[in-house]
């Protein structure tokens, strides 16, 4: 079974990004016969549009972004490949819109979803300075971990990397994987995308599967950090793509990692509760 990751340079042209995702992918390295899953960054489709532009492509309140989702499910099943579609964003009820991963089958039918929990609302010391994502976007209210052919697979979405319990409780809903469609800034990549991310496959004896945007978006609008990597269930970096756009990919090895859960039962030796999620307007 092969695990891939897309690292993109997506910009505000959703024709343009749609298509560099499809030339990537007839140039998928691949075994015959073998199941891939493709996990896509985060804002694959629309990075950096306006609210409006958001809202154009999220469909009814309360429904779903069906002309973004029809095309990621196609993608699907054209390349017999099970798919994490980076996020599409889904109109909510109060204006704003979630930020939505998919998982699609080899197939085209939706298998999951999930939407981000954690919105970044920070300053950073970079061009963009002020990122208010809660603008904009609606946090989502559940947990999600998927039965696949390449065993239980957990989503989360980039900022959600900062936030331990959300993995933890993933682990105890029976994640083996764990896949993050990211868009991480330049500068707080730098100094926290590698150890986030191999800290939360030590703490949860997960693969995670992080799959990020690079480079400057926009006309320099944005920068973000890229590094896409697959790191296994000991923390060590099976993968990685530091810079600029294309594939990491490796051949799914999971003998390890039930050794490892044995060896290290950290959920038996946890004394904390289990992490409960509250509802975002508590």
């Amino acid at each position: 079974m092969q695990l891939s990751l897309l690292q993109c340079q997506s910009g505000r042209d959703v024709s343009a990004n749609l298509a560099y995702i499809e030339s990537q992918l007839e140039l998928l390295p691949r075994t015959a016969g073998e199941p891939q899953l493709v996990v896509l960054p985060e804002c694959c489709l629309l990075f950096g549009g306006h609210e409006s532009q958001q809202l154009e492509y999220a469909g009814e309140p309360g429904g779903e972004s069906t002309v973004l989702k029809e095309a990621m499910s196609t993608l699907a099943a054209r390349y017999d490949i099970y798919l994490v579609a980076g996020t599409i964003p889904v109109c909510a009820t109060d204006g704003r819109v979630y930020s939505r991963t998919y998982l699609f089958d080899n197939k085209g039918h939706t298998l999951g979803d999930y939407d981000k929990l954690h919105l970044f609302d920070v300053d950073v010391a970079d061009g963009t300075k002020v990122y208010r994502e809660s603008d904009t976007f609606c946090p989502g209210e559940k947990i999600t971990v998927i039965d696949t052919p390449f065993g239980k697979l957990g989503l989360a979405i980039c900022y959600d990397l900062r936030f331990p319990d959300l993995f933890r409780a993933m682990r105890l809903a029976g994640a083996e994987l764990i896949a993050l469609p990211a868009a991480f800034t330049k500068v707080t990549g730098e100094a926290h995308w590698q150890p986030l991310i191999q800290a939360r496959a030590i703490e949860t004896q997960c693969f995670i599967l992080a799959a990020g945007q690079w480079g400057a978006h926009n006309q320099g609008g944005r920068e973000t950090w890229g590094q896409s990597m697959i790191v296994d269930p000991w923390g060590r970096i099976q993968a990685q793509k530091e810079q600029g756009c294309g594939w990491v990919q490796v051949t799914l090895d999971k003998s390890e990692q039930e050794k490892i859960r044995q060896q290290i039962p950290v959920l038996a030796h946890n004394r904390f509760s289990m992490p409960e999620l509250r509802n975002s307007s508590d």
